[in-house]
């Protein structure tokens, strides 16, 4: 039930469905008929554009970072922070065992 001029017929519309195992009704698949080629018409509208001079965007809005600058500043003590913790083994914090116990 396409018309005239459609690029996509109603059996084209069926033969995919069946491949990827959907089942359509009569009127799904004329639905899906009409639609899919209003699609395909818009897509060839934008293909006809002239885009020669367009440059090729990854995002159509300039994108600024949001994050403040990676300035490096002086790190804490090592004995000082490590002074503080509960548990200390080799210079590093020492945490309980969580895998390969048993209970």
């Amino acid at each position: 039930m396409s018309e005239p001029g459609a690029r996509i017929t109603r059996a084209e519309v069926t033969h995919v469905a069946r491949l990827a195992r959907l089942a359509l009704t009569d009127d799904e698949a004329d639905s899906l008929t009409r639609e899919l080629g209003v699609i395909l018409d818009n897509a060839a509208r934008v293909s006809a554009l002239d885009t020669a001079g367009v440059p090729p965007t990854a995002h159509p809005v300039p994108l600024v970072n949001v994050l403040r600058a990676d300035v490096p500043k002086p790190c804490l003590d090592r004995d000082e922070v490590l002074s503080q913790a509960p548990a200390v083994e080799d210079g590093r914090f020492l945490v309980p065992r969580i895998l390969g116990e048993e209970p």
